[in-house]
Parts: structure tokens; C-alpha cells; sequence
């Protein structure tokens, strides 16, 4: 359904070095950096894109968004919560662990990144 997803940020070396953490926990490759300094990260199914506002003002994070992440194993969703903590990012909702929803139980983590928007990794448990 998505092509990709550009989110804000006030320093791109700090987001660098959260987001090559947590999703290289996922299997995501380091970004590149474009001609305007953004970051790109790429799969084959959608991209990311990190960059500074292009109106000028500060990233904020959005207020009830989230942006989740697809995870292989509840071992790479606590992965990828670990690496985002050690990075800069901040834990946020509850710690990670099972959670049962009306589409199965989910393995989930949440973190803040650097510029405070939320993420999450996500796995889904096998019935």
C-alpha cells in the first residue's frame, strides 16, 4: 500500500546512528545519503526516508502516529527495542512483550527515536 514514509529530524547523524542500529537489528541495510542529505533506507517492499523538515522549523513527532516495523522473531523485535535504547531512543508504552489483538497475539516493542516519533517492531506469533 505504501511507497514510503518521510519522517523529520532535527539531527541526521544522531538519527543515523539510531535508525542503522534498529533496523540493521531488523536486516535493513545502513542508509544511503542523498544529494539533500537525507537518509534513505530500502527494501523491497517500501522505503524510509529521514530527513530535516523541508519548511525549515524543528521535527516534531506526531501526535498519535506510530510507525511500525516488521519483525522475523520476538528475538529481533527485542533486538531492535535494544539497539534503539542504546542509540538514543527512548522506551515508550509498555515493555516489550506479547499482546493479544483481534488479529492474533503480536510481540511488539515501542521507541521514541531522537526527534521523539514513535516506532514500533512487530512480530507475528504463530498460532
Amino acid at each position: 500500500m505504501f511507497s514510503h514514509i518521510t519522517i523529520g529530524a532535527n539531527d541526521i547523524e544522531a538519527s543515523r546512528k539510531f535508525y542503522d542500529s534498529t533496523l540493521g537489528a531488523l536486516g535493513i541495510k545502513p542508509a544511503q545519503t542523498d544529494a539533500k542529505g537525507r537518509l534513505l533506507y530500502a527494501t523491497d517492499t517500501g522505503r524510509l526516508m529521514v530527513t530535516k523538515p523541508i519548511n525549515g522549523q524543528p521535527a516534531t513527532g506526531a501526535n498519535g502516529g506510530t510507525i511500525g516495523f516488521g519483525a522475523s522473531s520476538a528475538a529481533a523485535v527485542n533486538a531492535w527495542h535494544a539497539a534503539g535504547v542504546a542509540n538514543g531512543g527512548v522506551t515508550c508504552e509498555n515493555p516489550p512483550g506479547i499482546r493479544q489483538t483481534t488479529v492474533g497475539a503480536l510481540y511488539l516493542a515501542y521507541l521514541r527515536d531522537p526527534a521523539g516519533n514513535k516506532l514500533c517492531a512487530v512480530y507475528h506469533v504463530p498460532v
